[in-house]
């Protein structure tokens, strides 16, 4: 009976193990197509949400702190179809709402916070890679 308990716990630690790499590898092909649309680099655009304040108004998945409520929750971004209700959610538009969302709707109450083209690419990434 002692072997059967030690079988079926190998064979879970093996589905296991298999399920972890393959989350792995999916995240992987997620961050590698989120580079690849725009230009930038996902880890870095995580760390720039921290350096421009972004979680003092959004609820940001990945980002410590990041919890706040006047602006919508980030959750699951790259699954979006609109940015701020009305732009088509393509790496295009959502480079240039993050650099100049007062151009784009002047009503808005997201800030323009002087987002240089380079960090704009790496927050798109990172945003594109929340599914």
């Amino acid at each position: 009976m002692k072997w059967l308990v030690g079988a079926v716990a190998v064979v879970l630690l093996a589905g296991a193990t298999a399920l972890l790499l393959n989350m792995r590898q999916r995240h992987h092909e997620i961050e590698q197509r989120a580079a690849w649309l725009t230009g930038g680099r996902p880890t870095h655009g995580r760390e720039l949400f921290a350096h421009y304040g972004c979680g003092s108004c959004h609820t940001i998945p990945g980002v410590r702190g990041a919890g706040g409520m006047a602006g919508p929750s980030l959750l699951r971004f790259g699954q979006r179809t609109f940015i701020a209700g009305q732009r088509r959610n393509t790496p295009q538009n959502l480079i240039a709402w993050l650099q100049h969302p007062q151009h784009i709707e002047p009503n808005t109450a997201m800030p323009e916070m002087g987002v240089t083209d380079a960090d704009a690419r790496d927050i798109a990434a990172y945003l594109y890679t929340l599914n």
